[in-house]
């Protein structure tokens, strides 16, 4: 089973930006622990501030890999490109916020692209991506 897990816009910063919403550990060493957790299974991870080579890699692995972990970060509210992109795929996609969306401002209420994905988390922390990965596990082959 492969699963990619792509992060949008200013998460290559998680640990050190607003650690008060989004905790003080980097990516780098979560995608090592969730790697580990999940040793059966191959888990990549891209991250870009970049739209277009998010919506590039949703094309890449969008009709094979078993399944795709987003967190658009402020694309989510933003980019009809972005939900056009995971409407286009076959690859089922769980959408993943790191905080509780519902709590911040109110431009942060509206996701573009979650109607286009299997199902959302929100307000877990970091741990919404094991959530995640859980949840496309448990999806029927």
């Amino acid at each position: 089973m492969k699963i990619q897990i792509i992060n949008g816009p200013n998460l290559n910063l998680l640990g050190v930006r607003e650690p008060g919403i989004y905790g003080n550990v980097g990516f780098d060493e979560y995608i090592g622990q969730l790697k580990a957790r999940f040793n059966d299974i191959e888990i990549s991870y891209f991250q870009s501030n970049v739209e277009g080579e998010l919506i590039n890699k949703l094309h890449e692995v969008g009709f094979s890999f078993d399944g795709i972990v987003i967190n658009g970060g402020a694309y989510t509210h933003t980019s009809v490109a972005i939900a056009d992109a995971i409407a286009a795929i076959s690859t089922p996609v769980v959408e993943v916020h790191i905080s509780n969306i519902y709590a911040r401002e109110e431009y942060r209420h509206v996701s573009l692209t979650g109607k286009n994905c299997r199902g959302v988390l929100t307000g877990f922390g970091l741990d919404g991506y094991r959530l995640a990965v859980e949840a496309l596990l448990a999806l029927p082959v």
